[in-house]
């Protein structure tokens, strides 16, 4: 293994644990948040709050210009060239247009919020609330931006204690303010802005202190803000059409259905989404040291640590997506009440969906960070072409599970897509023994346990961290039994147990005798 593999993947690991942490705390608090608000308000005021986060995240798309990511990418990248003057070019430009940028989608969208809720969502009372979010759009907006720029200099810390940590504490915390005093609804959207407002401020006032910002004045827009905007304007596109995969079943089930169905859904969505959590936690520090690669032209370092970090995310995805696959009843009886046992069906659906995510890795991320946010943009564009159509062909007839089965088609047109376009590009694919071994073995074992399971248990919720534990210990032990460890993971393994103060250097001696 190279110097610069093991340097790499080291940094990612690091990286990838803090990011792990961080997005834990955040979606249990975010996940906590979501809870209080489909048990304290009504299930159509829970519609309602689920519209108005749609709609938000889609104005703030807007008003980011895609430097959530393009940012990373263009000053990853010129630090690996070791041109500063074009760095500090980028993070001016970044801040700049995304200020104006902000304030105009502001200004648009509290005059729209009118036709917004009675021409599209037949809700009249979201008008009111998509008012109150529109102060939080331009404090979002720098939240993401300023952690963009962090995460260029590798620097993952600050974007994982704003944008994923603080907002979300402070989300739940004013929302526990209003269920105890009894406030309106209204008051619940309110607090939601407030956490926004509250992190931009605090974020603000952390950069003003912290490399690479504090000496940074700018009187004017720099001249690299054509190149980045030529850059990252597809990427706005990319996050776009990715919320239509994303969302557009919960729309389209507020136009042809009714708020309730809206809220049943979203209580399989949010559970669903956190089989991916192991992805979502890598690629925010795996793009800016893969442009860095890139940058230097170092290829079979980048395929490499593709290949090894897929197979990590894969492993770590696994135990819950089974969880939520085979038990989804249960799961949802547990977090949200009998009432959402309904929406089981979705659930196991969506988890197969977003599984997928896992099973590929970080392939489109993998594409941006060799500068082909165009091909990025074309594959995000068939999958929400191909969710849209199939939300109106399916919602009416099959309701919340044609809703699901809409998105999971779209996912798997996604993946392919993306990682047909990388091979293509690079040469650079997943399909390597040591992860398709274990995979086989472990799915032919594990669906095993789960007839036995079915035949003799009724599965309750005390069950479940045993099943979880049961099912991680199964593939586990078929890495192992299969030979499909390599050096760089036991090495992953060190560096993510040094992280978080665990010494496993003894086991991992242990399992380098099964290489």
């Amino acid at each position: 293994m190279s110097q610069i593999i093991e340097q790499s993947i080291r940094k990612i690991a690091k990286g990838t644990t803090i990011v792990f942490v961080g997005t834990i705390v955040g979606m249990l608090s975010h996940f906590g948040a979501r809870l209080l608000f489909a048990r304290f308000f009504s299930q159509s005021q829970y519609g309602i709050f689920s519209l108005v986060v749609i709609v938000l995240n889609i104005a703030t798309v807007i008003a980011t210009l895609g430097f959530d990511q393009g940012s990373t990418r263009q000053i990853a990248h010129s630090r690996g060239k070791g041109d500063a003057v074009k760095v500090q070019g980028l993070i001016s430009s970044s801040l700049q247009l995304a200020l104006i940028a902000s304030i105009l989608v502001s200004v648009m969208l509290f005059f729209t919020s009118g036709i917004i809720s009675t021409e599209i969502f037949h809700e009249p009372g979201l008008a009111l609330s998509l008012k109150i979010v529109v102060l939080a759009i331009p404090f979002y907006v720098l939240t993401k931006v300023l952690g963009a720029i962090f995460l260029g200099f590798d620097e993952v810390k600050p974007k994982v204690y704003f944008e994923q940590i603080s907002w979300n504490i402070l989300f739940l915390l004013l929302l526990v303010l209003v269920i105890l005093l009894r406030l309106p609804f209204q008051a619940g959207i309110l607090a939601f802005s407030a956490a926004f407002i509250l992190t931009g401020i605090g974020f603000a006032v952390y950069a003003q202190k912290k490399a690479p910002l504090t000496a940074r004045r700018y009187p004017a827009i720099a001249p690299q803000g054509k190149e980045l905007l030529l850059f990252s304007l597809p990427l706005v596109g990319v996050t776009m059409l990715g919320m239509v995969t994303d969302s557009t079943g919960s729309l389209m089930l507020g136009f042809f259905k009714t708020a309730e169905e809206v809220g049943l859904y979203n209580g399989a969505v949010p559970l669903a989404r956190l089989v991916p959590i192991a992805l979502s936690s890598t690629v925010l520090i795996y793009l800016p040291v893969i442009s860095e690669l890139y940058s230097q032209h170092l290829m079979a370092e980048i395929k490499r640590t593709y290949q090894v970090l897929t197979k990590w995310i894969f492993t770590v995805s696994l135990p819950l997506f089974l969880l939520l696959f085979l038990f989804p009843e249960t799961v949802l009886n547990f977090f949200f009440g009998s009432q959402y046992a309904e929406a089981a069906m979705a659930l196991r659906i969506l988890s197969l969906g977003f599984m997928f995510h896992a099973f590929f890795g970080p392939n489109g991320m993998t594409l941006l960070a060799m500068g082909k946010s165009r091909q990025v943009l074309w594959a995000n564009l068939l999958a929400a072409g191909l969710n849209v159509i199939l939300n109106l062909i399916l919602i009416p007839q099959w309701s919340i599970t044609g809703a699901a089965i809409a998105s999971l088609i779209s996912y798997l047109a996604l993946n392919t897509f993306q990682s047909v376009k990388l091979y293509q590009l690079s040469k650079i694919h997943l399909f390597t023994k040591s992860y398709l071994k274990p995979i086989l073995a472990s799915g032919t074992i594990i669906a095993v346990i789960y007839v036995l399971t079915r035949s003799f248990l009724v599965v309750s919720y005390w069950m479940l961290p045993l099943i979880f534990i049961l099912f991680l210990g199964v593939y586990g032990l078929c890495l192992v039994l299969t030979k499909s460890f390599d050096k760089e993971d036991i090495m992953i393994l060190v560096a993510v147990g040094k992280r978080m103060g665990i010494n496993i250097e003894a086991a991992g001696r242990i399992l380098d005798k099964f290489l």
